[in-house]
């Protein structure tokens, strides 16, 4: 039962086969056990869980059902705030940190009737300080279930791996620059990256303001859409969220002819495995939609993105680099390069600023074109612990599209969609228009119907 979707976890408590309450010992027993011997788990938040599988119990017992998350279990990377239990940022200097209240997307998980179980593993600082490897956290590098020598995946290292292991139903994950498609690509789990806005932040830990995203990551892109019909919504606490309306219609509202550009620039410097499974993928794409290659309009993607990034980080945390505290992160390479970013001419983020404009007008002009722009998720999979990244794979990192999507604020996700090196999951993934989730949910959704890579998990 631990690997069933969130679907068929509700179709059993409405069928009485189980009751919230056993869902949420059986998930705590899997966090303390299992999920902890990848270092994906911070906090359990056990009596808050069982008071809330308890009032969850009573509800659908008295017909009162709140819609497909009630009674789910799930956890949050732990920058989302939660009342009266720690929230660490992934970072010694914050891990006896505390909040007054829950994070906004806390509040609306507790409204659909969500039981939270579980404060989950995280790159420190959501990788704000820059690092190389994967030990960056003071819990230790947190392992993909699917291999324990390889790494989660980052930042929402925890999330991947407790969504992968069967430990939590669903997990909250964040994106700036990749955190939420890179532990879904070396999980083997969904990972839906919302459109800038739709979700609110209140409550969780800021890096970049004009970048940061909270979303759901899940054991089906079905699930995907379901938690985000929950969490999206503007919040007026938040400066950034947008008034879009945003609701998920439960099923697919298209199931063919979909129009795909498949991003050529991306198809470098792949691993054969990812090669390989990317064209089985646009094989069985060809079934449902047209597809045709596109070229990305030139800008300096990675370059616009790193400094905003740098410059909004350190704003964020100037107290935290100029007091010293920074020596007490677990990289080694965090130490110093922090300081860097203090240096960034105020003139550099304004010009990159600038070019955001141009880029989020260019990329528009192109996804008019397209329901999905596709690409694998990462060039390869997950690199092994104890092991630099660029030494693992020839100093190459990924492609311009993270950096792209990411800078324009577009909606993505990935799915799994096959087995690659070492016995580790590759991904594929859906980029759309801006506001336009559910075209990308359905092209994902239609690929898992065909596919079934969702549904293999991994021997925990």
């Amino acid at each position: 039962m631990h690997y069933q979707t969130i679907t068929q976890l509700g179709s059993a408590l409405r069928k009485k086969e189980t009751t919230p309450t056993e869902l949420t010992r059986m998930y705590l027993e899997r966090l303390d056990t299992v999920a902890r011997q990848f270092n994906a788990v911070v906090t359990l938040t056990e009596e808050r869980a069982l008071r809330e599988a308890r009032l969850a119990e009573t509800e659908l017992a008295a017909g009162y059902d709140r819609g497909p998350l009630h009674g789910i279990p799930y956890g949050v990377k732990d920058l989302i705030a939660t009342q009266n239990y720690p929230t660490s940022w992934g970072a010694a200097p914050y891990r006896d940190q505390t909040f007054a209240e829950d994070a906004h997307v806390v509040h609306k998980l507790q409204a659909a009737g969500g039981i939270m179980v579980a404060k989950l593993a995280m790159i420190e600082l959501a990788g704000g300080m820059g690092y190389e490897q994967p030990e960056a956290s003071f819990t230790g590098p947190c392992k993909t279930p699917w291999n324990e020598e390889a790494w989660s995946g980052g930042s929402s290292s925890g999330s991947g791996a407790a969504v992968a292991s069967g430990s939590v139903g669903f997990a909250i994950g964040s994106e700036t620059q990749g955190s939420i498609l890179s532990p879904s690509n070396n999980c083997g789990v969904s990972g839906l990256r919302p459109t800038y806005g739709r979700v609110s932040r209140r409550g969780a830990m800021a890096l970049s303001w004009t970048m940061d995203k909270l979303g759901p990551m899940c054991r089906s892109a079905e699930d995907c859409g379901l938690v985000l019909d929950a969490i999206a919504g503007h919040d007026s606490g938040d400066r950034t969220s947008i008034q879009h309306a945003y609701s998920y219609p439960g099923s697919a509202p298209k199931t063919n002819g979909f129009r795909f550009g498949v991003v050529e620039s991306e198809l470098e410097d792949l691993q054969p495995e990812v090669r390989a499974n990317f064209e089985q993928s646009l094989k069985e794409l060809e079934n449902i939609g047209t597809i045709e290659a596109v070229a990305l309009p030139e800008f300096p993607y990675r370059e616009v993105a790193e400094a905003i990034i740098r410059s909004e980080m350190a704003a964020a945390f100037e107290e935290l680099i100029t007091s010293g505290d920074v020596r007490q992160l677990a990289a080694v390479e965090t130490h110093i390069n922090p300081l860097t970013a203090l240096t960034i001419p105020a003139h550099v983020y304004l010009r990159a600023l600038r070019i955001r404009r141009l880029i989020c007008k260019s990329l528009d002009e192109l996804l008019v074109h397209y329901d999905a722009l596709l690409t694998p998720t990462s060039p390869r999979v997950a690199s092994p612990i104890g092991m630099r990244f660029d030494a693992y794979y020839e100093g190459k990192g990924r492609g311009q599209m993270s950096a792209a999507t990411n800078v324009a604020g577009l909606p993505g996700i990935a799915v799994p969609n096959g087995m690659g090196e070492r016995g580790l999951p590759t991904s594929l993934c859906f980029t759309g228009r801006a506001f336009n989730e559910n075209m990308i949910l359905s092209a994902a959704v239609a690929y898992q119907s065909r596919t079934g890579w969702n549904q293999q998990h991994p021997d925990c």
